[in-house]
Order: structure tokens, then sequence, then C-alpha cells
């Protein structure tokens, strides 16, 4: 591990949509999060990879029990790495890469179940949390440990030239790091990603139990230019928090003093909720946040993943066709170079995030050929 700093040793957080090497993914299994039969959610897992893998190399974790399985449904598509973990969501528990432009090195944060103590969604997170120093272990990746400092990927998202992305209703929630304020997290995150400006964004999408990671809301599509979760429904409960941040980046400037531009994409035009049949197939452990029926899940086209030359983009289904169609016209016309690849996600959804969260780019250079 090293304890040098990524800025100081001029390494810096790329942005999604560079090059990538590859992808990593973690075979889902957690019966409180995929349920009893998570065979929808490991079917949903397999139509990433596989779109992934037209792309770029795909590496999925698995541990012992679950390895063989992961292999037989994945082994063509997937290199699989038998390594435990706790839950399968590679954004957030898999290392941050940073690069100084021909080298990859990984950053390993602290992890805690998105809150610990506080507010943390299970009980037990210690797989989880060795699992970004693991994966750069087995590629053969020099890893930073960022200590006690408490980040998840999915609260994150960087520009490529100096600009973070992030939420203030994440990053400052009591059981991430309650001791730093403000400044000093925004220190925290110039010296390990190697940015000089944060854009803190006030809110995230509508009950993410995620405190609002930024991922689920905001993203960049190039440098000065972002993709926002909207609705023009000011009944919605997810409107105040999109226009808040709307508005708070309309009078922003990117690190190189850049306007940004702001492209709307609209949440699903119908609430995706918990149903009666997807609760009977959950089995929650003590201390694991447990659903209900009829919740409102955080279901947002934002939380999308850059493959290369690809977007793979959330459908919900159902009777969200018509929105899911138009997130991807949307989509084709603010990415016309890139590849718009629709999957149905409501699987992943259902388990607490979406494609984003169940991914974590590898960018080029970490594999020299």
């Amino acid at each position: 591990m090293l304890h040098t700093l990524p800025a100081t040793d001029g390494y810096h957080m790329p942005a999604e949509f560079s090059p990538q090497d590859g992808v990593l993914l973690v075979w889902p299994a957690r019966t409180g999060s995929w349920g009893k039969d998570p065979a929808a959610a490991q079917d949903a897992f397999c139509a990433v990879m596989r779109a992934a893998s037209e792309h770029e190399r795909v590496f999925l974790l698995a541990d012992a029990a679950h390895l063989e399985e992961a292999r037989q449904r994945a082994g063509e598509i997937a290199t699989v790495l038998e390594i435990a973990t706790d839950d399968a969501w590679a954004r957030d528990i898999g290392p941050t890469f940073v690069t100084n432009g021909t080298d990859v090195r990984g950053v390993s944060w602290r992890f805690n179940a998105w809150g610990g103590a506080v507010d943390g969604l299970y009980a037990n997170w210690e797989k989880d949390d060795a699992a970004a120093e693991a994966f750069c272990r087995a590629v053969g990746a020099d890893c930073y440990d960022a200590g006690e400092f408490v980040l998840e990927g999915g609260s994150i998202c960087s520009d490529g030239e100096g600009t973070l992305l992030v939420t203030e209703a994440c990053l400052l929630s009591a059981g991430r790091n309650p001791n730093l304020n403000k400044p000093q997290i925004e220190q925290k995150l110039k010296d390990w990603l190697g940015v000089r400006k944060l854009l803190w964004l006030p809110r995230g999408i509508y009950r993410d139990e995620t405190n609002e990671h930024v991922d689920n809301v905001c993203a960049f599509l190039a440098p000065g230019e972002v993709v926002l979760a909207w609705t023009d429904d000011e009944t919605d409960p997810q409107y105040p928090l999109s226009r808040a941040d709307y508005d708070y980046l309309s009078r922003e400037t990117d690190a190189r003093g850049r306007k940004v531009i702001i492209h709307k994409l609209p949440v699903p035009d119908h609430p995706v909720r918990v149903t009666e049949q997807d609760m009977e197939n959950f089995a929650f452990e003590p201390g694991e946040d447990a659903r209900e029926v009829g919740e409102r899940l955080a279901a947002s086209y934002v939380n999308f993943y850059f493959a290369n030359d690809a977007i793979l983009l959330p459908q919900f289904g159902g009777e969200n066709a018509a929105s899911d169609a138009r997130a991807v016209e949307i989509m084709r016309c603010l990415c016309p170079r890139r590849q718009i690849v629709p999957i149905d996600s409501r699987a992943i959804l259902l388990g607490g995030g979406n494609i984003h969260c169940i991914t974590q780019q590898i960018p080029k250079g970490l594999f020299q050929e």
C-alpha cells in the first residue's frame, strides 16, 4: 500500500468518458439486496457485463461459495476472481483509479456501508472494506491507502480536468466523516483525486438510501457539460431537489472558469415501487435496512455507465416504457458518437442502485500491452 498523496505524486482522477482498459463488477448474492432467488438480478448483471465486454475487459469478483456459479454464468465474458465481499456494489467498494497520464494506481477508501452506526445499510462490512486493496493486488496495481477517510465511488464524479461533482447531502452526512468540516473534506478530495475545484450540489435523488450519491443525479458528459436528473412536475418530491441543483450549477463555473452547460434528463414518468412479489423474495439480516411494499425506489436514468464508445443506460419497463424510450433518445442526441445500449435494470434498482453503482471503470494504462 502507498501512503503518499496522489496529487503530490502527480496523479489525478480521470473522467469516466475517458478511454478505459476495463470494468469491475461483483457477483450479486446477498439475499437482502437481491433476494432468496437472485436470478433476476444476476440476469441483469450478466446483461451489463455482456454489453461492456464488447468494448472493454470485464472483471468479476465472487466469494468461494458463489465462485463456480459466477464462472458458469460469466466466465466467457469476464475474468472471475475469488475475492469475498459483503454485497455487490463495485462502484462503492472497489478502488477509485487515478492516473499520471501513463500509469494507473488505485485508491482504497474506508467503507462503512453508507453511514456506519449512524445510518449504515447493514451491520457488517469488513469484506467490502477490504475489496479495493484485494482487487488492486490481484491485477498488479499499486494502491494508495486513504486511511480512515470514508468515501464511496458513487459520491464523486470527475471531469478529468480538475473539477469534481459531489453532493452536500452525502459528503456532509453524519455517518461518514463527522470529525471533518466541509473545507477539510474538500482538501482531502483535492489531495487524493488531484482536483482543483469541487462543485457541491445540494441534493441527490429522492429516497436515495446512500444519502443521495451524486452518480444518481448528475454526471459529466464532457468537460464543462453535465446531465442532470429532472422533473417538470412541481408536485413530485424530486422537483425541489433537482431545482436546487440546477440553480446551483447555473451560478457556478468549473475549475477552468467555464460556465457549466446543463442538460436535463427526466426521471421516469411513474415512480418505481417495491411490490408484494418483490418483498416475498427478500430475506434481511439483523441490522440490515429493510424494504417495504409500496416504497418508492430512487430511479434515475443518470445512473448510466460509460463503456468506452458506448453508454449502458438503465431502463425500468412497464408503465415507464415511454420515459425509457425518451431517455434513450435524449442520450443519443447528447452523445452522438457513442452507442446507447438500453438495459433492463429494474432488478438492480430493487437492490438499491443501478448500472453505475455496480460498475467501477478501470482507466487506460493499468494493463500495459
